[in-house]
């Protein structure tokens, strides 16, 4: 029981830290917003741009 005990504890650190290593480098689901809008944005001003090119041809 000992000996469990002690691989018990042995393993809670490496574990852990792996754990917290893992939900560090995952992206967070809040911060990809404005990223999103900005797209979204480029994509509507290059629409724009080629209906515009369109038209003067």
């Amino acid at each position: 029981m000992e000996q469990l005990l002690l691989a018990a504890a042995a393993l809670a650190c490496p574990v852990g830290m792996g754990a917290m290593m893992f939900l560090m480098m995952r992206p967070s689901r809040g911060t990809d917003m404005p990223e999103r809008e900005e797209m979204t944005r480029l994509r509507a001003e290059v629409d724009q741009l080629k209906s515009e090119r369109q038209h003067h041809i």
